[in-house]
C-alpha cells in the first residue's frame, strides 16, 4: 500500500527545495492562496533573459537617444548584477549595502571601490539610500540595468568630455529599457520562443493540485497582460495534468495588468477582459467568477469580493517591494517569496560548509585576540607610566619589556588571524559572485536585500514547486529569535 509506506517514510527534503520560514505561518488557516507570474510561476533562464533585455535597451539607447554605436560591442558580464544593490546616480558608483545600510563594497563602473575610500564616500554621514539619488535592483527584470550602467560609466568615463553625467545616464537606461517591454521587443521574442527562455516546471502542476486538492482557492495576480499571460500560462501548465485541461482550470480567479503596487494603495476597478484581451465590462458589484478574466482593480474590492483577508490569504511573489512590502503593509496578507537565485547560494553554501565553519571559528578567535590585546596594552600602559621617573625598580622594568614583547607577539599572531580569515572569505564570496559575494549577506551582516527578505516574506523558497514536498496542513515555523547574549 503506498499509503501505509509513505507513513512509515521520513520526510527528507534536499535544501535547495525546502521552503523556508521567517515567522509561523500555519498554512491549514489560509484559505485562497495567490500568486504572481512572472519570476514567480514562470522561471526565466536569467542570463538569456539579460542577453535579451540588454540588446533591446542598447538598441534603443543607440537609435532613440543617440549613444554611440560603440556600445553595441560592450562585454556584458551578466555575474555583475545581482538584487540588493544600489545605484548611486551622482556619482555612478553601485554599492551592495548591509542590512544598517552600510555599503560593503562598490563598484565604479568595474573598478572596485577602496574601502578606505568607500567609508569616506558613505559612511563619513548617514547615507539615505530612500533619497532620489539612489535606485535600487531589487527585481530580476532589474539586473541587467545595473550591468549595463557599469558598463556605460566604464565606456564614457574612458572618452573625451562632453560625455553625459551619470544621472542622465541612469535615466536613459531606464527610459529604454521601459521602451523596449512597453513595444513589444522583450515579451513578443520571448512569447515567440518560450522554450529558449522560460522553464517548462514539471513540477509546478503538483503542486497547484495539491493546495486545491485540499479545498484552497488559487488565484493569479499578475502586472503582466493578458496578450502575454495567457501564451505563457498555457506553456506551462495545459495538459500537464490530466485533470486540468487548461490552465485556467487551476485557478479561481485570474486577475492581469493589476499594477501592483498600486494594486495595494489605489482603487481602480476591476474590468472584464474577453479572450482578446479588450474590455468587456466594469465589474461593480458581485464576486468574481470562475473562467472569467479581470483587469486592473485593488486589494480593498478584491478582500470584500473574496470575504477573506488576513491570514487567510496567503500571496507568493518574487518582487520584494510590489509583491512582499506592498502586500504587508497594506493588508495582513501572509506572504512568500520566490528567491530564483536561492537554488544556488544553498548549493555553494553547502559545498562551502568547511569553510564558512572555519570562517566562524576564527570570527570567534579574532574576538579573543582583539580582547588579549586591549588587555595587555591597557598593562603596559600602566607600566609605562610606573617607569617615567627616576629611581624605577628593575622588577618594573622587566615588567614592562615582557608586556612589550607579549603585546608584539600577539600583535603579529593577530595579524596572522586575519591575514587567513581575508582571505578564505574572499575565496568563499567568490564562490557565490565574483563581484558582489553572496545574496543574502555582506561581510559579518545580513545584506539589505536578505533584511527585507526577513521583515516582509513570512516564507522564502526558490520556486513554487516546492510546495508538492508539504502538506497543506504544514505549521511552517520560524526559528526563535536570539540576541547577542543568548548565542
Amino acid at each position: 500500500m503506498a499509503l501505509l509506506e509513505a507513513l512509515a517514510r521520513p520526510t527528507e527534503i534536499p535544501r535547495a527545495c525546502r521552503v523556508y520560514a521567517n515567522r509561523n505561518l500555519d498554512l491549514d488557516r489560509v484559505r485562497l492562496v495567490g500568486f504572481d507570474m512572472d519570476y514567480t510561476l514562470a522561471l526565466y533562464d536569467q542570463p538569456r533573459m539579460e542577453g535579451l533585455s540588454v540588446k533591446a535597451t542598447v538598441d534603443k539607447l543607440v537609435k532613440v537617444v543617440g549613444y554611440p554605436e560603440a556600445i553595441r560591442h560592450l562585454d556584458y558580464d551578466h555575474r555583475l548584477g545581482i538584487r540588493g544593490l544600489v545605484v548611486d546616480r551622482q556619482t555612478g558608483n553601485i554599492l551592495k549595502p548591509d542590512r544598517y545600510g552600510a555599503p560593503g563594497r562598490a563598484y565604479h563602473g568595474r573598478q572596485p571601490i577602496d574601502r578606505g575610500l568607500l567609508r569616506e564616500l558613505y559612511q563619513r554621514q548617514r547615507t539615505r539610500l530612500s533619497s532620489d539619488r539612489y535606485a535600487f535592483i531589487d527585481t530580476l527584470f532589474a539586473l541587467p540595468e545595473a550591468v549595463l550602467f557599469a558598463d556605460l560609466v566604464d565606456f564614457f568615463d574612458g572618452r573625451p568630455a562632453p560625455k553625459p553625467e551619470y544621472a542622465r545616464i541612469w535615466d536613459d537606461i531606464r527610459h529604454c529599457i521601459d521602451l523596449a517591454h512597453r513595444d513589444g521587443s522583450i515579451k513578443d521574442v520571448i512569447a515567440a520562443d518560450m522554450t529558449t527562455y522560460i522553464e517548462r516546471d514539471p513540477h509546478l502542476a503538483e503542486a497547484l493540485h495539491k493546495m486545491r486538492s485540499s479545498g484552497k482557492q488559487l488565484f493569479l495576480l499578475t502586472n503582466s497582460a493578458w496578450d502575454y499571460t495567457n501564451p505563457v500560462m498555457k506553456y506551462m501548465l495545459d495538459g500537464v495534468l490530466d485533470a486540468y485541461p487548461s490552465w485556467r482550470n487551476y485557478f479561481d480567479i485570474v486577475v492581469v495588468s493589476a499594477q501592483k503596487p498600486s494594486f495595494f494603495t489605489d482603487r481602480r476597478p476591476f474590468e472584464e477582459v474577453d479572450n482578446e484581451g479588450r474590455v468587456i465590462g466594469t465589474m461593480l458589484t458581485g464576486a468574481f467568477q470562475r473562467h472569467k478574466v479581470y483587469s486592473g482593480g485593488n486589494i480593498f474590492d478584491f478582500e470584500e469580493r473574496v470575504e477573506a483577508r488576513g491570514d487567510r490569504v496567503l500571496f507568493v511573489g518574487d518582487h520584494i517591494y510590489g509583491d512582499m512590502l506592498r502586500s504587508r503593509k497594506s493588508t495582513a496578507w501572509r506572504t512568500a517569496m520566490v528567491i530564483q537565485e536561492l537554488e544556488h547560494e544553498v548549493a555553494v553554501h553547502d559545498r562551502l560548509n568547511d569553510a564558512l565553519e572555519r570562517l566562524e571559528q576564527m570570527d570567534r578567535q579574532l574576538r579573543q585576540q582583539d580582547g588579549d590585546i586591549e588587555e595587555k596594552q591597557h598593562i603596559l600602559r600602566t607600566l609605562q607610566k610606573m617607569s617615567g621617573g627616576k629611581d624605577v625598580p628593575v622588577g618594573i622594568l622587566e615588567a614592562k619589556k615582557k608586556a612589550k614583547e607579549l603585546v608584539d607577539r600577539l600583535r603579529t599572531e593577530l595579524r596572522a588571524t586575519m591575514s587567513e580569515h581575508a582571505a578564505l572569505e574572499q575565496k568563499a564570496d567568490a564562490a557565490f559572485n565574483p563581484y558582489w559575494g553572496p545574496l543574502l549577506h555582506e561581510g559579518r551582516e545580513v545584506s539589505k536585500f536578505g533584511d527585507q527578505v526577513e521583515d516582509y516574506a513570512c516564507l522564502y523558497t526558490s520556486r513554487v514547486s516546492n510546495f508538492r514536498f508539504y502538506s497543506p496542513m504544514r505549521h511552517f515555523r520560524g526559528p526563535r529569535d536570539r540576541m547577542p547574549h543568548e548565542r
